[in-house]
């Protein structure tokens, strides 16, 4: 902390001092602005990118400033005194062109032109909106982008759904993300982590409706820049929060059979000030799953059972999300951002169950029960909540060399989240009923530095640092049940089984990346950050359970980061990549606490965990031809420290008299694994109209545990994983679009087993009117199966387990947007990039609750 303190003290000194200094043009006014707006082609009504802007005085002859546009065509010009311009365009194929008329003044120092029409006797239009035609996927140095608002069939739906269609990424029926089958992804939003996320992942991406996500952004190889937290790499999710000219907004309502969203977006723009609303939220129809579950257990030689069971799962889900920014421009130089961005959801389950109990032991069965077989019915109730938010206050100073940077940021995440259930047993179940209310609190603060110079045309230099304290509270309230206590339900608080856990987490960063340009297309990234984290869990009163035990540990880990770009033609690209991801255990794995949510199928910490270190090697080649884009890539990745979860049989005594047979599951280091992956995108137009797009990645799972988890192996081989998603697109260009797409993923393996894998089938049209500002759709999803089975096997020395789990997937919706006024967009103004600490389990239940009620190990 004192380090960073004294990096931002002297980062501070030289702002003040760089900023005793004038802009560009010279002396006069101090006032200086910009000059904006953005080139279109007169026949096709396309951007121009990369076209030359230059910058002259109105009588002048001689250039002041002069700038490219971007692949949208816009183009800015800062450091503008007031006084009367006029530009220069030019680019390839067209005429030159001078645009005139341009007056700045001390009241109104910025000029937009709005946007320009550029072409043979092309004339200045003002107030225009154009549309960029964007493709789907775009691949870029750092990163692969999905434009999901080009996606017709993600309306009405939600982030997951949308998740579920972008190249290397997949989504299993609980809602953990996966990204090249590694679940240790760091997810952002609009470049920043949610505090929610870090315990509560999937029910998250369940409250933003797809109509507010704008792209995605997949970073498999990310630089020294970001935090080295998740190994398998970067989602960033952006969404359609953006600062815009004048006053505009839009409106999306879906309907359907399955679940129910709705979205606003308000933007206003005033000179240099801007302010952005946004509100949407979803309902999920109460649907009903059904589940069903077998185990053979044998903790010890003399007690061998087994259960079989099955079920429904009926839950109910809801969510909603808003946020408001903020940002304004003291001149062209300096610029202040805030962002405050609240979440709440939750859903309720309601599991019942008819299990059918048998000693396969029955010379022991007096050890156990006073029956050998018998069947019985559990009812299980679970609420869960979550909600909180996150506010950021970001500081950016421009120096008069263009693209110098220097960004200070804040933020603070407040999150919370609820868990209570009740379980209850009938027809000689001899199993306690059981109640616990679990809480927990997150506050996480982060404080941030990072500063860009482009040294010349060949070196660029990024440096930062970043502290970040997260203080964490989980409070586990049980009670027992007793039926002559007089309470209303029957339980009574159990001081015993009851506890209050403090969980500290302490990061220290730096980095710095250098981008070198070389001649014959050669782009080099070589980047380091180093971090020390440090850690301490303690309960906060005293406990009768020993296993809630304090606990430290600090450590250093050194990353580094090396790209090497080849631009071959300017349609091919080669790129070569290595980079080092660590992924921390967050309290969900840490925390000691017995989790007996299911007294036969109990959970718990390891506060002995140690990160999880990757290293990944990687290949991609790149090509466009015409409309059609391939990508395809090898790599290779090492994990040491692997961490997965291991369950193994015990004895748990559920009365003074009797012990049942269960499970305990806890993560551990298990040891390494080296796997070998291959991905492919492409998206081609083989007739007019009709685009297809298709992006499969495989890759292999060897573990090698060490130690005692050599027992628990129980899959030895080397076996092939993989995703894949594939669209086929038919535009008639007078506003009907028809979409099919279909994805899947096989089953992922542990050394225990293996868990479900996951395919959906889904179409959709929509028609564009109102010159394309509203636009009417109809989604389907699995219109041939009700449906979608998912199946899940483990076994170990001493137990064997196998769930399934039926959920309604087959649904339609309606779905309606409308957008009004002006549609000039500009740069995001979001600076933390806070991609740190793994997302705990992703989630408090599954897709419709998951199998929490119903799936697991029953009894």
């Amino acid at each position: 902390m004192k380090r960073l303190l004294i990096l931002l003290i002297i980062l501070c000194s030289f702002i003040t001092a760089k900023a005793q200094f004038g802009g560009v043009g010279g002396g006069g006014s101090t006032i200086v602005g910009k000059v904006s707006g953005t080139l279109i082609d007169s026949v096709t009504k396309q951007p121009l990118g990369y076209a030359s802007v230059a910058l002259f005085r109105a009588t002048g002859k001689s250039p002041l400033n002069g700038v490219l546009t971007d692949d949208k065509g816009n183009f800015k010009i800062d450091g503008v005194h007031p006084g009367d311009y006029k530009i220069r365009i030019t680019y390839v194929g067209y005429p030159e062109k001078y645009v005139g008329g341009i007056t700045t003044t001390n009241a109104k120092p910025d000029k937009n032109m709005g946007q320009i029409m550029v072409g043979s006797g092309a004339k200045t239009l003002k107030e225009v909106s154009v549309t960029a035609q964007a493709p789907l996927i775009e691949n870029k140095i750092d990163k692969i982008v999905y434009n999901a608002e080009k996606d017709l069939t993600a309306t009405g739906g939600n982030a997951t759904d949308v998740l579920q269609k972008v190249p290397l990424v997949a989504v299993d029926i609980n809602g953990n993300v996966s990204l090249r089958g590694d679940q240790n992804v760091r997810v952002l939003i609009n470049g920043k982590p949610s505090g929610a996320t870090s315990a509560s992942l999937s029910d998250v991406l369940k409250t933003i409706p797809a109509d507010q996500i704008k792209s995605i952004e997949v970073i498999t190889s990310p630089s020294a820049k970001y935090d080295a937290e998740g190994s398998a790499g970067i989602i960033n999710i952006i969404t359609k929060q953006k600062n815009i000219s004048g006053i505009s907004g839009s409106v999306s309502v879906g309907i359907g059979t399955r679940q129910n969203n709705g979205n606003f977006n308000l933007n206003y723009n005033k000179n240099r000030f801007s302010l952005s609303m946004n509100v949407g939220g979803n309902y999920t129809w109460p649907q009903t799953s059904l589940t069903g579950f077998y185990n053979d257990i044998q903790p010890v030689d003399t007690v061998h059972t087994s259960t079989t069971s099955s079920g429904t799962n009926y839950v109910k889900r809801y969510g909603a999300i808003g946020n408001v920014s903020a940002n304004y421009e003291f001149n062209a130089f300096n610029s202040l951002h805030t962002n405050i961005r609240l979440n709440q959801g939750g859903f309720n389950t309601v599991a019942d169950n008819q299990s059918q109990f048998i000693n396969l032991l029955p010379t022991h069965y007096d050890t156990l029960t006073n029956d050998l077989n018998h069947q019985y019915s559990t009812h299980a109730l679970n609420h869960n909540s979550f909600g909180g938010f996150d506010w950021n206050l970001d500081y950016t100073h421009k120096f008069h060399k263009e693209g110098e940077e220097l960004d200070l940021s804040t933020q603070w995440s407040h999150s919370r989240t609820v868990t209570d259930f009740s379980s209850y047993y009938y027809n000689n179940a001899q199993l306690p009923n059981s109640k616990a209310n679990i809480n927990g609190l997150n506050n996480e603060y982060t404080l941030q530095a990072d500063y860009t110079l482009p040294i010349n045309k060949v070196f660029k230099l990024e440096a930062g640092g970043k502290e970040i304290l997260r203080r964490l509270v989980g409070t586990q309230d049980a009670f027992a049940y007793d039926q002559a206590a007089g309470t209303p339900d029957g339980f009574v608080f159990d001081n015993v089984n009851s506890a209050v856990y403090n969980y500290n987490q302490d990061v220290t960063a730096s980095y710095g990346v250098l981008t070198i340009t070389l001649p014959k297309g050669y782009t080099l990234l070589v980047g380091a950050r180093d971090e020390i984290t440090n850690i301490s869990g303690a309960p906060q009163t005293a406990s009768s359970d020993t296993s809630l035990r304090p606990f430290s540990n600090s450590y250093n880990t050194f990353i580094p980061s090396l790209t090497i770009q080849k631009a071959l033609t300017p349609t091919q690209t080669i790129k070569l990549a290595y980079s080092k991801r660590i992924t921390r255990p967050g309290l969900t794995s840490l925390n000691p606490y017995d989790n007996k949510t299911n007294i036969l199928a109990q959970s718990e910490g390891n506060p002995y965990l140690a990160p999880e270190v990757s290293q990944t090697l990687e290949f991609d080649y790149i090509t466009f031809v015409k409309s059609s884009v391939i990508n395809m890539s090898v790599y290779y990745k090492h994990t040491g420290g692997l961490i997965e979860t291991i369950a193994a049989p015990i004895l748990i005594q559920v009365d003074s008299t009797h012990a049942q047979p269960g499970t305990l599951t806890t993560s551990h280091n298990i040891g390494n694994n080296n796997s070998f992956g291959t991905s492919f995108f492409g998206s081609v137009s083989p007739i007019r109209n009709v685009t297809l797009r298709a992006n499969i990645n495989a890759y292999t799972y060897k573990p090698d545990p060490s130690g005692l988890f050599l027992r628990d192996q129980t899959q030895n081989g080397t076996y092939v994983q993989y995703n894949g998603f594939a669209m086929a697109e038919w535009d008639l260009k007078s506003g009907f679009i028809a979409q099919v797409f279909t994805f899947g993923s096989s089953p992922r393996h542990t050394i225990q087993g293996t868990n479900p894998s996951f395919s959906l089938l889904g179409m959709g049209v929509k028609q564009q009117f109102m010159k394309k500002k509203a636009s009417l759709g109809i989604n389907v999803l699995e219109p041939f199966n009700k449906y979608k089975d998912f199946n899940s096997n483990l076994s170990s020395p001493g137990f064997v387990q196998n769930s399934t789990f039926q959920f309604p997937f087959r649904s339609v919706g309606l779905t309606f947007q409308y957008s009004f006024g002006k549609t000039t967009f500009t740069a995001d103004k979001n600076k933390i990039n806070n991609d740190d600490i793994k997302q705990g389990d992703q989630g408090i239940g599954g897709a419709g609750g998951g199998a929490g009620g119903g799936g697991g190990n029953q009894r």
